[in-house]
């Protein structure tokens, strides 16, 4: 158990989880162990219950959270008890609360804090006064005479009014620091709170991006995070100014209630303390809190939508073992062509200039045809920056004119050049210029687009949406998870991946994935996952969380090619044994898995959920389960936003998907906008639930500006509506409604799998 873990804090977690108390605990004991998430949720399903990625990283989270709010409640409690004022009511309200605002409003009267007007007050001798009016008991008179006595020229307090004056700003930050009276205010402006924006002035947005927002409202409570995002960043660049507006009627009135408890002499000065600190004090303290509760809200969703296209992009399917030509287009530097084997190694570059004019141009086509026909490239990969299509055009051509047989392929090529510049690109290829690199890492996109796209930071690979304005340690923590969990997913080829591929494999650190390449550099390939134990600083643990993930394809072991961890390998050998053929039979003769009885294996350490896993390996050893590889095909007389005319029907490729809509390629250099309106004829809330990046899609024009360079295109107008389905037999138990997409919790949201 963690220094901090009380049972209390177990418990927390228990119920704010929503999970079984058994799978929680397992799970914590576990990650306390220093396992990691995938290994949990992939080979400890017996101790864990069968939670899922997504429940075990909520588990985590809620760990550090609760965690971090333990070790502040220490620090706090210490604090006042050094100050004389911890009282049994104050430290049982600090331990039990569950939530970090709620802890700091119930420090904020004892925090140390800088010279303010009430504490000048005090100095002066003015808290008994404060003590007076708070008591309001005297009925006769007025308060200027009741404040006269507390006249003290010395100590500056010229006058009654000054007085006053003085011990109202005591009031005020008494009443401002109130812990209940805080969260009233903070609920209420929650609930009720609208952001305003207005445009700063004229000329302000030149290039108009922020057109809608020049007068713009909208309630806190439901603010979409786009918008929210879009208004910030608008207010970031000095265009809007952006305000929350809160219901401040209300608020001073309820403040004056619970403050003004009878009739007395004081009850206009208790409603100026009453205005004065919700204005000069609550208010602004509340608006930051919820300004950052909204940008955090937001940051969240967008981080989530992220998530979700990065997961999708980097699970694409792969071309396979097949040679590639990669192709940097280029119209006046020429185009980079990079031959790469099945297995992605580098075989030979050129640089050719189809699209200059001259003899350059003339001898381009019969210099890729050889490059193609000398190393057998049946698949040509063509980036689809700056001159993608024209390359296109030209490189189908050529072949066509050769008559030689291959298939060109546009693939996206956002961040090929930060890869180009990057460490791993110069220890790969040092003797290599830039832009060959960069051809390189488009053709081995193709054929594995996650071993190539791991090597890039994902905030580079242009899948986000106001990537640059959310939290960058949240989206980190985001985006490295779902790496994480796609590479654990489909497994990595031990002799061949990369120290950046295998970096994300469960129990795998970068030096640790140095350490595994360099080694497999000195001794050769390894021949079994066992061999694994010999890397420089590679322990029990780090295999104990590998190894299941890593495969050796064509090894001594078969099941070192499958997901089958090595802590299991008894239990198939057993299952051979009673079937009466050898491990390698078992693997290669799938119809074998059948004769197998589970139950017969079940011990107090290995129960059906593995053993059930073990027989899906089985039945597909060494499976990829990324979905068939497939190609769009973009039309030839349609190459710039000039070509486009309203009503075309056209294939092309989701690129990203926001929150309000998603952006497809149709080849012409400029990707066309479906807005969320026109993805499905369903409603859709959530654009991920229509469609996901990479997916092929047909689209129908709706319109083009070629001079704004947009586009707007429609997936519903492309294809007809399905006919309704046939409506249910009466009497039929109801179906379960589905989840609304904004219940989801935020690892749902990024695309992790969930167990329902």
């Amino acid at each position: 158990m963690h220094a901090t873990d009380s049972p209390q804090l177990l418990e927390i977690i228990v119920e704010e989880s929503g999970l079984p108390r058994g799978g929680v605990l397992q799970t914590v004991a576990l990650l306390n162990e220093g396992g990691t998430v995938p290994f949990i949720a992939r080979y400890r399903k017996e101790q864990t219950g069968e939670l899922d990625e997504v429940q075990i990283r909520q588990i985590e989270d809620l760990l550090v959270y609760h965690r971090e709010l333990a070790e502040r409640k220490v620090t706090v409690l210490k604090s006042i008890e050094e100050q004389g004022k911890l009282t049994p009511e104050l430290s049982g309200r600090i331990e039990s609360c569950r939530k970090k605002t709620e802890l700091e409003d119930l420090y904020l009267p004892y925090k140390p804090k800088r010279r303010t007007k009430a504490t000048i007050a005090r100095e002066r001798g003015l808290e008994p006064l404060a003590l007076l009016i708070l008591a309001q008991e005297l009925t006769k008179g007025s308060a200027a005479d009741a404040a006269a006595p507390f006249v003290n020229e010395e100590l500056g307090v010229a006058d009654a009014n000054a007085a006053l004056e003085g011990a109202s700003h005591i009031l005020a930050e008494q009443l401002s620091e109130d812990a209940d009276r805080r969260a009233m205010v903070r609920d209420l402006t929650r609930e009720e709170g609208i952001f305003s924006s207005l445009l700063l002035g004229e000329g302000a947005d030149r290039e108009g991006k922020f057109k809608m927002y020049y007068d713009y409202q909208e309630p806190l409570r439901s603010i979409p995070s786009h918008r929210m995002l879009a208004m910030r960043r608008g207010e970031k660049e000095e265009v809007l100014r952006l305000t929350l507006l809160a219901p401040d009627e209300e608020i001073v009135g309820r403040l004056r209630g619970g403050l003004i408890k009878r009739e007395s002499i004081f009850k206009g000065v208790l409603e100026a303390v009453a205005a004065d600190a919700y204005k000069r004090l609550i208010a602004p303290s509340i608006e930051v809190e919820l300004r950052l509760e909204a940008k955090t809200r937001a940051d969240e969703a967008a981080i989530a939508v992220f998530a979700q296209n990065l997961r999708n992009l980097l699970l694409l399917p792969p071309a396979g073992g097949r040679r590639v030509l990669g192709v940097d287009p280029g119209l006046r530097t020429g185009c980079k062509l990079a031959a790469i084997s099945e297995t992605g190694r580098f075989l030979e570059q050129a640089t050719i200039y189809p699209h200059t004019g001259g003899a350059k141009a003339a001898s381009a086509g019969g210099e890729l045809v050889q490059l193609v026909e000398r190393h057998d490239c049946r698949l040509i990969a063509i980036g689809n920056g700056t001159g993608g299509r024209e390359t296109e055009v030209f490189v189908r051509e050529a072949l066509r004119a050769a008559g030689v047989k291959a298939e060109t392929v546009m693939v996206n090529e956002a961040g090929a050049s930060i890869y180009s510049a990057s460490e791993i690109a110069r220890e790969e290829f040092p003797e290599l210029d830039l832009t060959i690199r960069g051809a390189i890492s488009i053709g081995r996109r193709l054929q594995d687009p996650l071993a190539e796209l791991v090597k890039i930071d994902p905030k580079s690979i242009g899948v986000g949406q106001y990537q640059h304005d959310v939290n960058q340690p949240l989206l980190k923590k985001a985006l490295d998870a779902v790496v994480e969990s796609c590479v654990n997913y489909v497994g990595v080829d031990l002799n061949s991946a990369s120290w950046a591929l295998l970096s994300y494999v469960a129990g795998l650190s970068e030096s640790q994935g140095r350490a595994i390449v360099r080694h497999r550099d000195e001794n050769g390939a390894f021949p079994t996952r066992q061999s694994l134990l010999k890397v420089a600083r590679f322990g029990p643990k780090a295999f104990e969380q590998s190894a299941g993930f890593l495969r050796i394809r064509g090894g001594e072991n078969p099941l070192d090619n499958t997901a089958v961890h090595p802590e299991n390998y008894a239990v198939v050998e057993q299952m051979a044994a009673d079937l009466g053929v050898s491990v390698a039979q078992l693997v290669s003769e799938t119809g074998l898995s059948a004769g197998i009885k589970l139950e017969r294996y079940v011990t107090d350490t290995i129960g059906v959920p593995t053993l059930r896993d073990i027989l899906a390996e089985l039945k597909k050893p060494g499976r990829d389960p990324r979905e068939q590889f497939q190609t769009a095909t973009f039309r030839d007389d349609v190459v710039t936003i000039a070509d486009l005319k309203e009503g075309m029907i056209l294939q092309g490729v989701v690129t990203n998907v926001a929150a309000f809509g998603a952006f497809v390629d149709i080849g012409v250099h400029q990707d066309g906008l479906v807005h969320v309106s026109q993805l499905s004829h369903r409603y859709m809330k959530d654009p991920n639930d229509a469609v996901k990046v990479g997916e092929i899609v047909k689209v129908k024009v709706l319109s083009a500006d070629p001079e704004r360079k947009r586009i707007s295109l429609s997936i519903k107008q492309a294809e007809p509506e399905k006919a309704p389905k046939t409506p249910p037999v009466k009497n039929q138990p109801k179906q379960p409604r589905e989840k609304p997409a904004n219940d989801l919790s935020a690892w749902e949201r990024a695309g992790f799998r969930v167990r329902k």
